[in-house]
């Protein structure tokens, strides 16, 4: 039994470390405050729907870690309630390590990345394949979304906590560049046709 949710990363082993270090103190006074949440806020609600992308970490019954990245369209990592998460799972190179972990060790942990805003948060909890459930595919699948999907993934949240900002390098998806850059381009075709029609009158030349 956990005195705090963050027992579930603050290990004893983690915590004499901190002591080492000079950091216990402050993560104590975390502890006693409150500390870190258990349930989907609004807060990370909002924080999912615009993500495209996420890191899923799981790990074998040896203990050996495996980490996979997960895609799909903005929000595909739907809250389903105040402590379950889930998401459509998209067809792969079927090395099915992920799954294969699950079916030895349910603990997973999950690290969202919002490089725009140099954001990040980090959920700890436990996860299980849904493979026969089509009301529920339904549910989590886009269709505007070009993946197949087999199967649905679900995360059971036990603990959440936003990490720090330092060091994340701003990086900028496809979808978030295209309205930045579509004016460019209209501007550089319309200089293109000028530069066209120049070209084509009687003279032939254009002067400097």
């Amino acid at each position: 039994m956990r005195k705090f949710p963050s027992d579930i990363a603050f290990t004893p082993a983690v915590k004499a470390i901190q002591e080492q270090k000079g950091s216990r103190r402050s993560y104590a006074r975390m502890e006693r405050e409150g500390g870190w949440q258990t349930t989907v806020t609004p807060e990370l609600a909002e924080f999912l729907a615009d993500l495209d992308m996420f890191y899923l970490a799981t790990a074998n019954s040896e203990g050996q870690p495996y980490i996979q990245y997960r895609g799909g369209p903005p929000g595909f990592l739907k809250v389903i309630n105040e402590k379950t998460l889930g998401f459509a799972d998209f067809g792969g190179n079927r090395q099915y390590i992920t799954l294969g972990d699950l079916t030895e060790n349910p603990k997973a942990f999950i690290f969202l990345m919002d490089y725009t805003n140099s954001q990040r948060v980090k959920l700890w909890g436990t996860a299980r394949v849904i493979e026969d459930d089509p009301n529920l595919l339904e549910k989590l699948r886009d269709r505007d979304y070009p993946g197949r999907v087999e199967r649905v993934i679900l995360f059971t949240l036990e603990a959440w906590d936003i990490n720090c900002q330092q060091h994340i390098h701003k990086r900028y998806s496809e979808r978030q560049l295209v309205p930045l850059l579509e004016p460019l381009r209209s501007r550089i075709r319309e200089l293109e046709a000028e530069l066209a029609e120049m070209q084509n009158r009687p003279s032939g030349k254009i002067e400097n």
